[in-house]
């Protein structure tokens, strides 16, 4: 996540950037999100709910996700995705 911003800067509107590293919550989504990125995208929480229930797993795991997006966004007085930005973001000390 610490390179994000570089390679959203670096590609301008020229090209839309897909996260893909580490992302297991909604708090990870909105956090890729206020960093520039596009879009993210899921693989060990899609193979985690298959593994569990097959289709119904990957169906839950998606329906938790986004719920915690929701939350996530709500809490922080965003309607939508689209008005994050890095200043929504703090550093851990």
């Amino acid at each position: 996540a610490d390179a994000l911003p570089g390679v959203v800067g670096a590609v301008g509107d020229r090209l839309d950037v897909l996260f893909d590293s580490g992302i297991r919550t909604g708090d990870d989504i909105a956090k890729a999100l206020a960093l520039g990125a596009r879009a993210v995208l899921l693989g060990r929480p899609y193979a985690y709910g298959l593994g569990l229930d097959g289709q119904a797993g990957v169906e839950h795991v998606v329906r938790s996700i986004l719920a915690e997006l929701d939350l996530t966004l709500a809490l922080s007085g965003h309607a939508s995705p689209a008005t994050l930005n890095p200043s929504v973001l703090t550093e851990e000390f």
